[in-house]
């Protein structure tokens, strides 16, 4: 029994703070955890950034209803859920993703949540458990599944190495390049056919 696990920003939606970033005008909030590995390092930047520029919950969440799916990214998910069970493992948010979700056909989702005062402004957020794409991994595999994983991020290697087959997708040169024994694909199509190969 098969099920496949993927990463939802850069891999099927584009970098939500990328998009923010751009839509804000402040870059610094461009750097993602394709740059910076510690989540909770990152997060801390992100959510002092937001406090001094007076951004919270409602200008990110209207950023993000402007963005939509990679192209080709909801037929892909359409067609590798018609051959196997897709969970997406995101770092993300709840109040990030459901948008997307809906854009994207509602694939399952694991993600963490935001921790929001009344004035909109984001306080916290609340991890859904340690290293949560590496430990719904194993979590995975303890109740008999074998897990084929994708994702373009450091917070995604640990799933990726975990699974029976893993592969990068839409990765960075400097990720290929510190892991040449993981696949590396840029194409829904060529992902598709790798999935296929080790389902």
């Amino acid at each position: 029994m098969n099920i496949v696990c993927l990463d939802m920003e850069g891999v099927l939606v584009p970098e939500i703070w990328i998009a923010f970033a751009e839509a804000s005008g402040i870059p610094e909030l461009r750097r993602t955890t394709r740059d910076e590995p510690d989540y909770d390092k990152l997060m801390a930047w992100r959510l002092g950034i937001l406090k001094e520029h007076g951004l919270g919950l409602r200008e990110i969440q209207e950023t993000i209803a402007t963005i939509d799916p990679l192209p080709g990214a909801r037929q892909f998910l359409d067609e590798l859920r018609t051959l196997t069970q897709v969970i997406i493992l995101s770092d993300t948010f709840e109040e990030f993703a459901r948008p997307l979700m809906k854009k994207l056909g509602w694939p399952t989702i694991f993600c963490n949540a935001l921790e929001v005062a009344p004035s909109g402004e984001i306080t916290g957020y609340k991890m859904r458990c340690q290293q949560s794409k590496l430990t719904t991994v194993k979590a995975l595999q303890s109740i008999g599944y074998e897990t084929i994983a994708s994702g373009d991020s450091y917070n995604d290697l640990g799933m990726i190495q975990a699974s029976k087959a893993g592969f990068l997708f839409k990765s960075t040169e400097k990720i290929k390049a510190d892991h040449p024994e993981l696949p590396a694909y840029e194409e829904f199509d060529d992902l598709l056919r790798a999935i296929k190969q080790a389902l």
